[in-house]
């Protein structure tokens, strides 16, 4: 491993480990988000504090992130890595940074679950598959009110949308960031997934059983 692509996995892991839903009810409301809910940082925890308008900066930033990561790995890849194909310098960005979020260096390597996040790195990747991954997403969501469900099927989804809505070469490597990630991502939510099974899940907006 180069030198040079060791500089794009620094810069899109310190990226995407930026703890932007803990940051975020730490000076607002002087909480630890690790504390509610299910002690997740992410955007759909970060609104079971109390604060609507905090789970969607945080969500906003967490995709913001993420996307930056990848405009900064596709900037830099003339420059740094000219013999490599530039969407696998997107795709080591782009797992970097998730890899990131999920085992962040701040919170002692706990951090969210991945999906804003993922959501924001093939924005810039993979825009249409992108795009019709949180569109399916949005669908799951309205008719159970599961974002757990919701997310996972998502994922699921987005290699698919990948392999038919990105055109022009599509390396080995590309194609397999995007694998990974979605199991990562599916698999973050394990214990949703028992919950779902067992028929436990929360609703979203549903209120808590006493």
């Amino acid at each position: 491993m180069s030198a040079a692509s060791l500089v794009i996995i620094a810069f899109s892991y310190l990226l995407g480990s930026i703890p932007t839903g803990y940051l975020l009810v730490r000076f607002i409301k002087k909480e630890d988000i690790r504390t509610v809910g299910s002690g997740n940082i992410g955007a759909t925890n970060v609104m079971r504090s109390g604060s609507k308008g905090l789970g969607a900066l945080t969500f906003l930033l967490d995709v913001g992130k993420g996307a930056l990561a990848v405009a900064l790995g596709a900037w830099l890849a003339p420059t740094l890595l000219p013999n490599w194909p530039v969407r696998n310098v997107e795709a080591l960005a782009a797992l970097f940074a998730v890899l990131g979020h999920i085992f962040t260096v701040w919170l002692r390597f706990k951090g969210g679950k991945g999906v804003a996040t993922g959501f924001g790195v093939f924005l810039v990747c993979s825009p249409w598959a992108a795009l019709a991954a949180i569109g399916l997403f949005i669908v799951i969501f309205a008719l159970t009110r599961y974002v757990s469900l919701a997310s996972i099927l998502g994922a699921a989804s987005f290699p698919v949308f990948a392999w038919f809505f990105v055109h022009g070469e599509k390396p080995a490597f590309f194609i397999g960031v995007q694998i990974f990630v979605a199991l990562l991502v599916i698999v973050k939510h394990h214990a949703n997934i028992g919950r779902l099974l067992s028929g436990t899940e929360h609703r979203f907006g549903a209120p808590k059983a006493a």
